[in-house]
């Protein structure tokens, strides 16, 4: 846990600070990994420096074994051991590295699910993300893979069944991003860059990811996850 320290005491703090309301809509990002209506902000793990490191590793290994493979290839040779023991190695480092990113990128998912959960609100409302599509989007395919946003649903889903709070969910293209949380009016024109909410009736300004959970939250159209 202590691995992930910078991205938990920045949430721990606003979680204390915001324990009592009825409701809470949750909105999922590449930017920051989720962003509750109570400006509570759980940052992207992927931009904590152990996360770096490991997938820096993942490409030195990754390397070595390529570098093996095309030596062979140009050679025209076997393994230098009779088993190709020295690849076998290669490719058992590089699965482990694997296996360390999917385990700490699971373990925060589940931290973060336990600290929504011990708020208690009366209800969650999350959005219906259409993933695949997203991911076609090449420059954000991996950031998009790497969150586990469905991962993050079914362990809401769990634990929200486990402590009775009602788990909403808005349909796939709610525009909860493009609509003003004050006035209620929808922005027609509103590019990924611009992080900022500007209202252009009521003057509101506001961070988009926050004004995105305001409206999840206060959604009237849902449908229950059971």
């Amino acid at each position: 846990m202590f691995l992930f320290s910078t991205v938990y005491e920045k949430t721990r703090k606003k979680y204390k600070a915001n324990c009592h309301s009825d409701g809470m809509g949750i909105d999922l990002g590449i930017k920051d990994f989720a962003i509750t209506n109570r400006e509570q902000v759980f940052g992207n793990i992927h931009k904590t420096s152990i996360i770096k490191r490991t997938e820096k590793r993942l490409k030195r290994v990754q390397r070595a074994l390529s570098r093996k493979y095309e030596f062979q290839k140009k050679r025209g040779e076997k393994p230098a051991t009779k088993k190709g023991s020295n690849i076998a190695k290669n490719i058992l480092q590089i699965q482990k590295v694997h296996q360390r990113l999917a385990r700490m990128r699971d373990a925060y998912r589940a931290w973060v699910v336990s600290v929504i959960a011990k708020i208690k609100p009366a209800f969650i409302t999350i959005e219906k993300l259409n993933v695949q599509g997203m991911k076609k989007n090449r420059h954000l395919s991996k950031s998009i893979s790497d969150q586990g946003f469905y991962d993050f649903k079914q362990k809401l889903r769990n634990a929200c069944r486990k402590m009775g709070i009602e788990l909403r969910e808005v349909a796939m293209y709610y525009p909860s991003s493009k609509l003003c949380s004050h006035c209620g009016i929808k922005k027609v024109k509103l590019s990924l860059s611009e992080r900022v909410f500007q209202c252009e009736h009521c003057r509101q300004s506001i961070d988009r990811d926050h004004n995105a959970a305001i409206n999840l939250m206060q959604a009237s159209e849902y449908v229950l996850l059971p």
